[in-house]
């Protein structure tokens, strides 16, 4: 009834994170969506940005997969249904709500092939001992991305995450006007990856694409 009411009118939910504040759930021209207070989080705008990024890299002989920044869990349903990816998916959330509302909302729920990981993302690149075929890192606080993840200290543990020839798609920005910092990473980055960027997807988003040499 929801579904089909919501082509008419929207319905939505509100539920308040400590850390993303108020979120919407929303079910609207039938589709079910997740948002901050100024930005989609999950199957709205953000699913086309990231599925724009991810044509650009193969991925169906990808080894396993590391998502920084859960979300609803659209860039998962993306990867499995619209890219034909069979292997394995780690996500990483350090909100314990966004990840309840992507399994309750969204039927996001661990299985073989997906774990989700309660986890500051900073604490876990720094610790872990894995290798991936592509990292794709998607962490915003509203339509901030948190200072530390344009430092070179957090990005050095990226890539060493990955080995040489893989990828890492990272969603840098909305509205930005400012490309300081992303020039600066790029630029301190440079020795050890190619990089793509992307201005202006869906209009708003820059995504960039790194290689590792």
């Amino acid at each position: 009834m929801k579904k089909i009411v919501s082509h008419i009118w929207p319905l939505t939910k509100r539920i308040t994170s400590q850390i993303n504040g108020i979120l919407e759930v929303t079910w609207i021209n039938g589709k079910k969506v997740l948002d901050s207070q100024n930005a989609n989080y999950s199957f709205g705008s953000l699913e086309k940005v990231l599925n724009f990024g991810l044509s650009k890299i193969e991925i169906q002989n990808t080894t396993e997969i590391l998502i920084l920044g859960l979300g609803g869990g659209s860039v998962i349903q993306s990867l499995y249904n619209r890219f034909n990816y069979k292997g394995k998916i780690t996500a990483v959330e350090i909100d314990d709500i966004i990840i309840q509302i992507a399994k309750d909302e969204f039927d996001i729920k661990e299985r073989k092939l997906l774990s989700i990981i309660n986890d500051d993302a900073l604490h876990y690149v720094e610790n872990c001992k894995k290798r991936y075929g592509l990292i794709i890192i998607d962490i915003f606080l509203d339509q901030i991305v948190p200072e530390p993840f344009y430092e070179e200290k957090f990005w050095n543990h990226v890539l060493q995450l990955l080995q040489s020839g893989n990828h890492v798609l990272f969603n840098a920005g909305i509205l930005l006007k400012d490309t300081t910092k992303i020039e600066a990473l790029k630029s301190a980055l440079e020795p050890n990856m190619i990089w793509t960027q992307y201005d202006h997807v869906e209009g708003v988003n820059t995504l960039l694409i790194g290689k590792k040499l």
